[in-house]
């Protein structure tokens, strides 16, 4: 299964600690996913899972891989108004019904004994031949390197105290409030990271998205109308009503378009994964990663680079640069998971390696250069230094620990900075808040503990969040979807 890699460690006393409870049914009568872990349903006679432990058996597969390859498919198509009735079928002649979901893995379904079955898997070998047109070169950007300027760290603020999180509504799937599986043929997807690319507006970009006959647990193949990433809109600013999802960018009717493209070969370029965006003026940016292959080691991926791409259309289409872009030099690239936010005269750039096991770098770049790799300065031991040579290599820690999929804000009616991501080794959502991007950093504080939620990743905070309501999107492996989650603060 792709995205394999995704699923964090399950703290060592993981367990079902809530209890039973039926699983969520939407307004339209329709079953969605329970996300925390339940004990057994207690009726007697409830079908059981019998899951099943699949031993892959690898054999090489030659796989010829044309460079530079085609140029995106950027086909779309105008939106039409959903139906008035909310449970009505929009395209009957492409969803004639909606399925009822297998209870995922974690979700009360009761233990089964497990089935060992041999996978054979084929394990791609990339073979270059020329074809294709590829992209259209883009004109380097004039070398700007800035000077050596002091940042030092701030003294660190007091953190942030909880006092509940709780889960507002199912995003994405079957059974949410979005029907997006419906919809726009978006069964089941992961991430949900957001900015507010205009007034009143905030664009909502998903990894890999699977649709009909895609089945939890986990991500989906390639014969499951696989997109690499898809971008919807929301425009609800009550957030205690859920993520309310406005439309989806597509490229048929009823079928959410693929927006990043990717290669989709395995050892090659297997997908391509947003990992932030952000809107300057009328431009929106997505910070990328390019995966090479998902690890067979849970926590783990390898890229081909971290990159930039930008949209002057509202998302609708998309381009990447091909010089603000990070190469995973011998897998030592510091900023190949990158969340970037503008503040004042900068954009800054928190990064850390591929996987789930490095450390945060920080680098910066005046706000009119996002796209000139030349310009940025990386925060080394106090200075904010010129990128030359190795520097980008050198970025100076921000905290103790290591840390994935990262999510940082500037909250402007406290002025302070929120960072929220998963440390695997604590299995919890945490919570950090600096004064400035630079740090020093507060001690993190746990939002939500992979206890209660299995395989749960993500935590992407919504730019509509305020610094006593802290709204962020969570995804489960077990489910394979989005949900959105409310912390009130003290």
């Amino acid at each position: 299964m792709l995205g394999a890699a995704l699923v964090p460690a399950a703290p060592a006393l993981a367990g079902p600690v809530h209890p039973w409870a039926a699983p969520p049914v939407n307004s339209c009568g329709e079953t969605g996913f329970d996300p925390l872990a339940r004990q057994a349903d207690p009726m007697p006679g409830q079908p059981q899972q019998n899951p099943a432990i699949k031993i892959p058996v690898p054999y090489p597969q030659l796989v010829p891989v044309q460079v530079p390859g085609p140029k995106p498919d950027n086909t779309r198509i105008d939106s039409v108004a959903l139906p008035a009735d909310p449970c009505a079928n929009p395209c009957p002649d492409v969803r004639s019904e909606t399925p009822t979901p297998t209870p995922p893995i974690g979700s009360g379904s009761g233990p089964a004994l497990p089935q060992i079955e041999i996978n054979p898997e084929a394990e791609p070998i990339p073979i270059p031949v020329p074809g294709g047109d590829g992209p259209d070169p883009q004109p380097a950007p004039v070398p700007d390197p800035q000077p050596a300027t002091p940042g030092p760290a701030v003294p660190a603020i007091a953190a942030a105290q909880a006092d509940s999180v709780e889960l507002v509504n199912q995003v994405t799937g079957q059974g949410s409030l979005n029907r997006t599986d419906m919809r726009w043929s978006v069964d089941g997807t992961d991430l949900g990271l957001m900015w507010e690319n205009k007034p009143g507006q905030v664009a909502v970009v998903f990894g890999d998205t699977f649709g009909k006959g895609w089945k939890p647990v986990g991500a989906g193949t390639d014969q499951q109308e696989w997109r690499s990433n898809v971008i919807a809109y929301s425009s609800e600013r009550d957030l205690s009503k859920g993520l309310v999802l406005d439309d989806f960018v597509q490229d048929r009717r009823c079928h959410a378009a693929e927006i990043l493209d990717s290669r989709k070969v395995k050892n090659f370029e297997h997908t391509t994964i947003p990992t932030s965006g952000f809107a300057i003026g009328d431009r929106q940016y997505l910070t990328y990663m390019s995966i090479n292959h998902w690890s067979r080691i849970p926590g783990m991926w390898w890229t081909n680079l971290g990159g930039i791409a930008w949209s002057d259309d509202n998302g609708r289409t998309w381009t990447k640069s091909q010089w603000a872009r990070w190469d995973n030099l011998f897998g030592l690239g510091r900023f190949q998971v990158a969340t970037m936010v503008p503040q004042g005269d900068y954009v800054y750039m928190f990064g850390t390696p591929n996987g789930r096991l490095g450390v945060i770098g920080l680098a910066r770049v005046p706000a009119a250069q996002v796209l000139n790799k030349s310009a940025y300065q990386y925060w080394v031991d106090g200075v904010w230094t010129p990128a030359e040579g190795a520097n980008e290599l050198l970025a100076t820690p921000l905290v103790s620990g290591t840390a994935s999929e990262l999510s940082i804000r500037y909250d402007r009616e406290s002025g302070l900075w929120q960072m929220v991501y998963l440390d695997v080794v604590r299995g919890q959502f945490v919570l950090r808040t600096a004064a400035e991007p630079q740090g020093t950093w507060s001690e993190p504080v746990s939002l939500l503990s992979t206890e209660d939620y299995p395989t749960a990743y993500g935590g992407f905070i919504h730019p509509w969040s305020t610094g006593k309501d802290l709204y962020f999107t969570m995804s489960t492996w077990n489910s394979y979807n989005v949900y959105l989650m409310h912390a009130k603060f003290k």
